[in-house]
């Protein structure tokens, strides 16, 4: 799941890039009010982590243009003005959640959670066959035991959860697990689909490499005999 980080304090942005990566989350980060207007305009984001007080473009301003899209992704607000007044105009504009400064990192990372859920209709978990995956608490289990996943394997298992019994090609996979500051290259993903598939097989789940395409993730009595093949 992708986040937007717009925040224009360079420390706190650093902060809360790293707790919400750590947490398991693709983030990517900008720090000013045009970027993040172009970057909700041209990305594709499950949720906004928005500063009001920006540089170049206000924060509501960023806010209202995304609804004049109509983009819907949803928005949590992290602000300094914390009068009734200001929340109102805030959530007037399209903001689904408040957060005022200062705030604690579990704070948001709750927040972010339950926004992230709501996001899904509410769905708490994915399963395909002995494994299942908790997208809000990111976290997989196989069997009822918890898989030991870095973050960018867990950003990949969800990716091809979601389309289990489909193929998931690969560049879109490699775009959802990469960062701006860090981007996964088709040739990497490999790399990362060879370490899932490891930690996957025992518990008798498989991710089938469809040529030319891109990867196929079942349960092991839907692959029938056929054997993985390597990334």
């Amino acid at each position: 799941m992708r986040i937007l980080l717009v925040e224009d304090d360079d420390a706190l942005r650093a902060t809360v890039l790293e707790a919400l990566r750590q947490a398991g989350y693709g983030v990517d980060a900008v720090g000013d009010g045009a970027a993040a207007d172009a970057a909700l305009a041209a990305g594709d984001y499950e949720l906004v982590v928005l500063d009001l007080g920006l540089p170049e473009l206000d924060g509501l301003d960023v806010l209202r243009r995304a609804r004049q899209r109509q983009d819907r992704t949803p928005v949590l607000v992290l602000t300094a003005r914390d009068s009734i007044d200001e929340r109102v105009v805030g959530l007037t504009a399209g903001a689904d959640d408040y957060l005022v400064k200062p705030f604690a990192l579990r704070e948001l990372e709750a927040r972010v959670a339950a926004m992230m859920r709501r996001a899904a209709g509410g769905l708490t978990e994915l399963t395909v066959g002995p494994l299942t995956l908790d997208p809000g608490g990111r976290s997989a289990r196989a069997h009822g035991q918890r898989l030991n996943l870095s973050v960018r394997e867990l950003a990949l298992l969800e990716a091809l959860m979601q389309r289990a019994g489909q193929v998931a090609i690969k560049n879109r996979l490699a775009q959802r697990i990469s960062d701006w500051d860090e981007e996964v290259s088709p040739n990497a993903i490999e790399v990362y689909v060879h370490r899932l598939r490891k930690k996957l097989q025992p518990h008798g789940v498989h991710i089938r490499t469809i040529h030319g395409l891109g990867y196929l993730l079942e349960p092991a009595d839907a692959a029938g005999s056929e054997p993985d093949a390597d990334a």
